[in-house]
């Protein structure tokens, strides 16, 4: 076993780091205060390659595997989740839905702008009465005289509104007991997004309700045959899952790191408190919880790129990440004290933004549901 990066996804590690540290982090407060969204780090994400980092070179992205991608969300998690959700969301589940069943002619003619981060993607499968229900979609595509017609909502769709989405890849039911995906471009006639939804992490990170009401779509917007919808976008969440598993440690490294500084700052009794056991040991499980969730996360995404099944790893990756980015983000504000628990400090936001992590691209009990299914149960 060899548990060394390539030269390749070392200097991605690095690469993402600085930038994290040089350009995310000295706004990354402000973003969280205002829900701005942070449109000059992604055209600068997208020069550096990382917002079609896994996207063949073929059709403008960068080729690269999914360790690396993994390897980058951590990074940029490790300093603000609102910018790694920007990047996770737009790649995982908005590009990837394209690279893998579109039809050559839709590849060629959407993955450019997305690989490039000229254009970001949503992905629409959550609506008011489907969420972990994934099958109890309502929203409707009827086709007629050449156009899907749909009609319907869905809620909690991140980046569907900002000035350079280019649209959603959402699901619809297009028959009695049949659920297709479609694209839809925003600025399409009866395509209808609400303003940002406000929330209580992951604020400059762009969410918003979406609702169709008799949008026509061209019927060449289908997305692989129809009635693959349900099977494509179960596909779509495993591999999904390590991105934001991937979050989970990097959110939990980098509430760690700021317990770690701030436990050799702060004195009491006339020393730094990391010298207390309470302390000292509070910090090694944490950084112990660290390193395996780190573990999980980079062999369900070793599986993937080997092309050997990884659904089990992943839903494991993410449950374990979710739940162990809360322990650490509670136990590095309880670090902090008092002044964690104020605005100022970025711990706070740490503690805001990992309660997601727990519910997002399926929750807790879902990760359970999938993973006693591998079981066998």
């Amino acid at each position: 076993m060899d548990f060394d990066l390539t030269p390749e996804q070392e200097l991605i590690r690095e690469t993402v780091r600085t930038f994290a540290r040089e350009r995310v982090e000295p706004v990354a407060a402000e973003l969280d205060l205002t829900g701005r969204f942070p449109y000059e780090l992604v055209a600068e994400l997208g020069e550096l390659g990382l917002m079609g980092l896994p996207v063949p070179e073929q059709y403008g992205g960068a080729g690269g595997d999914t360790v690396s991608y993994a390897i980058a969300i951590e990074e940029l998690t490790r300093i603000d989740s609102s910018v790694a959700i920007t990047v996770a969301a737009h790649t995982s589940l908005g590009t990837m839905p394209i690279l893998l069943y579109g039809s050559e002619e839709q590849k060629e003619r959407w993955l450019p702008d997305l690989a490039s981060g000229r254009r970001l993607a949503a992905f629409g499968l959550t609506e008011a009465d489907a969420g972990s229900d994934a099958g109890a979609t309502r929203t409707t595509a009827s086709l007629r005289d050449g156009s899907w017609i749909v009609n319907g909502s869905k809620l909690f769709i991140t980046n569907a509104g900002t000035d350079i989405t280019w649209g959603i890849t959402l699901t619809a039911r297009t028959g009695d007991d049949e659920i297709s995906n479609i694209v839809v471009e925003n600025g399409t006639p009866g395509f209808v997004v609400s303003a940002p939804m406000k929330k209580l992490g992951w604020r400059a990170s762009d969410t918003r309700e979406l609702s169709f009401e008799d949008c026509a779509v061209p019927e060449e917007n289908l997305l692989g045959p129809r009635g693959e919808g349900f099977r494509q976008f179960l596909e779509i969440l495993d591999g999904g899952r390590i991105s934001v598993a991937a979050m989970g440690v990097g959110l939990a490294q980098g509430a760690y790191d700021l317990a770690f500084a701030y436990a050799q700052e702060r004195e009491q009794f006339g020393k730094p408190i990391a010298s207390f056991q309470a302390i000292r040991f509070k910090l090694a499980d944490m950084a112990t919880e660290i390193e395996a969730g780190r573990a999980l996360v980079l062999k369900a995404a070793w599986l993937k790129d080997q092309d050997r099944p990884f659904a089990r790893e992943a839903a494991m990756a993410k449950l374990y990440t979710g739940e162990l980015s809360n322990r650490v983000a509670n136990a590095a504000l309880q670090i902090h004290g008092g002044f964690g628990y104020m605005e100022e400090a970025a711990v706070s936001r740490f503690y805001r933004d990992q309660k997601i992590l727990e519910i997002g691209e399926g929750t807790n009990e879902v990760q359970r549901m999938v993973i006693a299914r591998h079981l066998g149960l």
